[in-house]
C-alpha cells in the first residue's frame, strides 16, 4: 500500500467536506442530478434562482453556462461565462465550456485558443484533449492532433477514479482530490499515477518528506517516468537534497539536453551547492536561446533574467545583475520580484521612469497578488532613498498588509516553543550530559534575528584562511523537523519535550549527520565553516548537544533599528513574523528572552556581538570574533569587503563596501509611524 500522507486541509473550498452538506451544497447536488437527467432548462432556472445570493460561486456559474449551452442559447452562454472569467479567471472548466461554445459557433480557430488553454490549465480534461483532436484534424494540423489523441489514450488507460481526482486537484479542489484518492489506493493498492497525484499534493503542502518517498515508489514502479521524475527532483531540490537531485536529473538530460525545464532544474542544483559563477553561462546560453516575442517566451525570459541577475549579484556582478533584472521588467513590467530584486540590492537607485511603472502597476487590477507585494516593497524603497518618508511608509505598510494576510504565521507556535526551551533545557539537564555529542569544532554558527548584521560577522570571518562561508544551511531544521514528527501539536509540542528522553548515541548521531549533510556546502576544504542559518537561535541547546565544540555566535542589532530592517525587508521565505509591527516586537521580546535562558543555563557558550560595536570599533569586535573562534588575527578579515566569495543575503552589497554608519538611525526617519513599534517593545527595549 502507498504511504499514507497526513496532509492538513486545504483552504480552499473545504468548509463543504469538513462540515457536511449545507443548504448551498444540497441545491447544487439537486442542480447536478438535473443535468445528469438532460433536463437543463431546469438546471438553468435553479442556476439563477440561487445566483443572486451566491454571485460569484463557481458552480453555479458554469452550471448556469453549461445548461444554457445545452438548450442551445450559446449567446447567453458565452455572457455567462464571461461573469464566471470574472470571478474565476483560471478555471480550466470556464475555457473548456467556451470551447465547446466557439464548436457550436463553427469558429474553430476561438475553440481551439480556449481548449488549449484549458488543457493547458487542467491536463486530465479528457473532453478538451477529445475535441482538440477532432478540430486539429479538421483544420490540417496532423502534429497537434496525435499529440492529443495520444494525450485522450493516457487519460482512457488509466482508472476514472484517478482521473476526477486529476481534475479536482488542477482546479484546486484539493480536498476533494486528496480523499478520492486515498479512498481509491485503500482499495487498489499501489498504483503509479495515484501515488504522484498523492506526491504532488504533499509537495504542494510542503509535506516534502512523504513526497520524495512517493515519487520513489513511482519511479521504482515505472523508471521511464519522465514527468514524475522531473516532479521528484523539483522536491530533493526544495529539501536541499542537492547531489541526489543531480543524480535523479541525469536520465533526464541525457535523454533530451536541450530541454529548458531540465536545464533550469540542473542550474537550480548548481546553485544550490554554491557555484553561482558557473551557472552564468547556463542562463546566458538558455536566454539565447529564446527568442521571439510570444507571451511565453517574454515570461520565460524574464524568469532566466531573474535567475541570473540573482547570480551576477552574488558574485558582486552589481552592474551586470541590475542589467538583467532590468531586462526582466522590460519583458515583464508587472513582474514584481524583479523590482524587488532591484530594490534588495540596496544599494541601487530607482529612476524616475521606474517608479512610474512601478506605481501604474501597484494599481493595476490585472497584477497577481505576488508580484503586488513584491512591487509595494520595492517602491518603499524607492520613496525612501528620495526622502518620500511618507510615502514610502505607505508603500511598506500596503506590502506587510498584503503579505500578513496570507502568510498564516502565529505568534504563540514561537512563544510556546521558547516556554518549552526553557522548560526542558535548564542547567541540570546540561549538566547530566557533559561530554555527549560529536566533538567536531569545524562549525561556526551565526545566528539571531534577521536584519542584524549577521551577514557583516560572516564576511568577517569567511575573510580568514581558515574558514569557509557557506549559505544559511538548512541541516539543523531537518533534525528538528525530525524530533517533532508529523502529528505537529503546536500547543503541546513533540520538541524540544523529546530531548530528554534521547540517549547519548543518538544525540551522537545528529551531530555526525550534520557534519556530513552539510559536507557538499564546504567546497573549499577548510577547517571551519559558517552556519548563518538565523532561527538556530531557538535550538541552542540541541546544538551545544549534539556539537560541543562548535562555536555558537549571537548577532545583535538594537531593537528600533532591527525590527523596522525588518518590516520594510521581503524575504524571500519563512521570517513571518516580520509583516507586522505587533508581531516583530513580540518576536524580538521572546527572542531575547530565550538568549537571556541560554546565557543563563550555558554561561559563556554564545558570543553576543553588538552591530552598533561593530560599526564603532570593527577591528576591536573582529579581535573579539576572532580570539572567541580560536582564530589567530589576520588583516584581511578587516578589510572584510575586500573579500571576493558569494554572498546570498540581502547585505551582499553592502558588505563588499568598507564599514558604514548610514543604516544604524535609518528608522528615526519613520519615527513618526513607529511610535507603535517602541510601545509593544517596552521602555527595556526601546528606551
Amino acid at each position: 500500500m502507498a504511504t499514507q500522507i497526513d496532509l492538513p486541509p486545504s483552504s480552499e473550498n473545504s468548509s463543504l467536506a469538513r462540515h457536511g452538506a449545507t443548504t448551498l451544497q444540497a441545491e447544487l447536488q439537486s442542480l447536478h442530478a438535473l443535468q445528469a437527467r438532460g433536463d437543463y432548462s431546469a438546471a438553468a432556472a435553479g442556476a439563477k434562482r440561487l445566483l443572486p445570493l451566491h454571485p460569484a460561486n463557481r458552480d453555479l456559474l458554469l452550471i448556469e453556462a453549461h445548461a444554457l449551452r445545452m438548450t442551445k442559447q450559446t449567446e447567453a452562454a458565452l455572457a455567462a461565462l464571461e461573469r464566471l472569467a470574472h470571478h474565476h479567471p483560471r478555471f480550466s472548466q470556464l475555457f473548456l465550456e467556451r470551447g465547446l461554445c466557439h464548436v457550436v459557433l463553427r469558429d474553430a480557430p476561438a475553440a481551439i485558443a480556449d481548449l488549449r488553454t484549458a488543457v493547458g490549465i487542467n491536463p486530465a480534461l479528457t473532453m478538451g484533449w477529445r475535441m482538440l483532436d477532432g478540430l486539429y484534424r479538421m483544420t490540417g494540423d496532423n502534429r497537434s492532433a496525435e499529440l492529443a489523441a495520444r494525450h485522450c489514450a493516457h487519460l482512457a488507460s488509466l482508472p476514472p477514479p484517478v482521473v476526477q481526482a486529476k481534475v479536482l486537484f488542477a482546479d484546486d479542489e484539493v480536498d476533494a482530490a486528496e480523499a478520492l484518492i486515498r479512498r481509491f489506493l485503500l482499495e487498489v493498492g499501489d498504483h503509479p499515477e495515484a501515488m504522484r497525484l498523492l506526491a504532488q499534493i504533499g509537495h504542494m503542502r510542503n509535506v516534502l518528506d512523504d513526497a520524495e518517498l512517493l515519487y520513489a515508489g513511482v519511479l521504482a514502479m515505472v523508471p521511464d517516468h519522465h514527468e514524475a521524475r522531473h516532479e521528484y527532483v523539483q522536491v530533493l531540490i526544495a529539501r536541499h537534497k542537492f547531489p541526489q537531485a543531480r543524480a535523479e536529473l541525469e536520465p533526464l538530460l541525457k535523454l533530451d539536453p536541450t530541454n529548458h525545464a531540465h536545464r533550469t532544474q540542473a542550474a537550480t542544483i548548481q546553485v544550490g551547492l554554491g557555484d553561482f559563477e558557473g551557472v552564468i553561462p547556463v542562463y546566458l546560453e538558455m536566454l539565447r536561446e529564446t527568442t521571439g516575442d510570444t507571451p511565453d517566451a517574454r515570461v520565460h525570459r524574464a524568469d532566466l533574467n531573474l535567475w541570473l541577475g540573482h547570480a551576477l549579484k552574488t558574485e558582486g556582478r552589481t552592474d551586470e545583475a541590475i542589467d538583467a533584472y532590468m531586462a526582466a521588467t522590460a519583458d515583464r513590467p508587472d513582474f514584481g520580484d524583479a523590482w524587488w530584486s532591484l530594490a534588495n540590492l540596496k544599494t541601487y537607485r530607482f529612476a524616475p521612469e521606474s517608479i512610474a511603472v512601478m506605481r501604474e502597476r501597484l494599481d493595476a487590477p490585472t497584477t497577481a497578488d505576488i508580484d503586488r507585494v513584491h512591487i509595494a516593497f520595492a517602491l518603499g524603497k524607492a520613496l525612501e532613498d528620495q526622502g518620500d518618508f511618507a510615502g514610502s511608509w505607505a508603500a511598506y505598510a500596503q506590502g506587510n498588509t498584503l503579505h500578513r494576510a496570507s502568510n498564516g504565521y502565529i505568534p504563540t507556535v514561537f512563544e510556546t516553543n521558547t516556554r518549552e526551551q526553557k522548560r526542558v533545557c535548564t542547567a541540570a539537564f546540561f549538566a547530566e550530559r557533559i561530554g555527549w555529542g560529536l566533538d567536531d569544532p569545524a562549525p561556526i554558527f551565526v545566528l539571531g534575528l534577521p536584519r542584524s548584521g549577521s551577514t557583516l560577522i560572516e564576511q568577517i570571518l569567511a575573510s580568514h584562511s581558515q574558514v569557509e562561508g557557506t549559505q544559511e544551511l538548512p541541516d539543523i531544521q531537518r533534525i528538528v523537523h525530525e524530533l517533532q514528527g508529523r502529528e505537529l501539536d503546536f500547543d503541546n509540542p513533540r520538541y524540544p519535550a523529546v530531548l530528554p528522553e534521547l540517549d547519548a548515541a543518538t544525540i551522537r548521531r545528529f551531530g555526525e549527520q550534520y557534519i556530513a549533510d552539510t559536507m557538499p556546502n564546504r567546497v573549499m576544504g577548510r577547517p571551519y565553516f559558517i552556519d548563518k542559518m538565523p532561527n538556530n537561535f531557538r535550538h541552542i541547546g540541541l546544538i551545544h548537544l549534539a556539537l560541543p565544540k562548535a562555536r555558537i555566535i549571537d548577532a545583535r542589532r538594537d531593537a528600533m533599528s532591527c525590527c523596522f530592517s525588518n518590516f520594510k525587508q521581503l524575504f524571500a521565505q519563512g521570517q513571518e513574523f516580520t509583516y507586522g509591527i505587533e508581531d516583530i516586537a513580540r518576536y524580538y521580546r521572546t527572542y531575547v528572552d530565550l538568549m537571556d535562558h541560554w546565557d543563563a543555563v550555558l554561561p559563556g557558550r554564545v558570543l553576543r556581538v553588538q552591530h552598533e560595536d561593530v560599526v564603532n570599533d570593527l577591528e576591536g569586535s573582529v579581535r573579539r570574533i576572532l580570539d572567541y573562534c580560536g582564530l589567530a588575527f589576520e588583516p584581511a578579515c578587516v578589510e572584510f569587503h575586500k573579500t571576493r566569495r558569494s554572498v546570498r543575503t540581502p547585505s551582499s552589497e553592502q558588505v563588499r563596501q568598507p564599514i558604514f554608519r548610514d543604516g544604524l538611525d535609518q528608522w528615526k526617519n519613520f519615527a513618526p509611524w513607529l511610535e507603535p513599534l517602541r510601545a509593544a517593545l517596552g521602555p527595556d527595549l526601546a528606551p
